[in-house]
């Protein structure tokens, strides 16, 4: 008899610490080696990240124009020192011509880092008092434009703001919190002093105002 409840005994308490060993979760005994380690700090974020610097530029308006590195550092440096590096820029031609009043078109590519060039086109009519017609080419350093739709406004020229440096024409266009900066040869500069205002739009649209 009391060997048959010395292996009842044995045979309780064996149930008795299986139970247990199902009850206690599985990962309540760690080591070092099983505890986690710190998260990695996420990526920092600057917003020059989706800026050109100033030998990005100067390198693409001297190709863009066929023109010395020397001498488009010029121009560039005299925008940068206004307005600081852009988000972009739309290289591009365009036409204009006059009979005292006039209009001009043009068109070219949006370039931004990060996303695929987008064709834009721009026109505008001009307020000065002259005659003729010209062709030249336009490279526009964009500021502040954050999304391609902000783009698609009326940019009135900004007073005083036009100068002439290194064989390039220049003027700043603001609007809506975006500037424009066209840079233009020698070529378009009378449309550049006399164009009041630009529209630029994702279509053409020969209707010039």
């Amino acid at each position: 008899m009391t060997a048959r409840f010395l292996v009842a005994a044995s045979i309780l308490a064996l149930l008795c610490c299986a139970a247990n060993a199902q009850d206690r979760p599985a990962n309540i005994v760690t080591t070092r080696a099983d505890e986690p380690s710190e998260a990695p700090p996420p990526p920092t974020y600057s917003e020059k990240d989706d800026t050109y610097n100033e030998d990005e530029i100067t390198h693409a308006v001297s190709d863009f124009f066929g023109m010395a590195s020397e001498t488009a550092a010029k121009a560039v440096e005299r925008v940068f020192s206004d307005l600081g590096e852009p988000d972009g820029y739309i290289k591009g031609e365009e036409g204009s011509g006059a009979f005292i009043a006039g209009v001009r078109y043009g068109s070219g590519w949006l370039v931004r880092k990060g996303f695929p060039p987008v064709k834009v086109y721009w026109k505008g009519p001009s307020v000065g008092f002259d005659f003729g017609g010209n062709a030249s080419k336009v490279f526009t350093l964009v500021y502040n434009l954050r999304q391609q739709r902000r783009l698609y406004q009326r940019f009135p020229g900004v007073e005083g703001s036009f100068y002439f440096v290194a064989g390039l024409g220049v003027n700043y266009m603001r609007s809506g919190g975006v500037t424009l900066a066209p840079m233009r040869t020698g070529l378009g500069l009378r449309a550049g002093v006399n164009a009041h205002y630009q529209i630029y739009s994702d279509r053409r649209d020969w209707f010039p105002l």
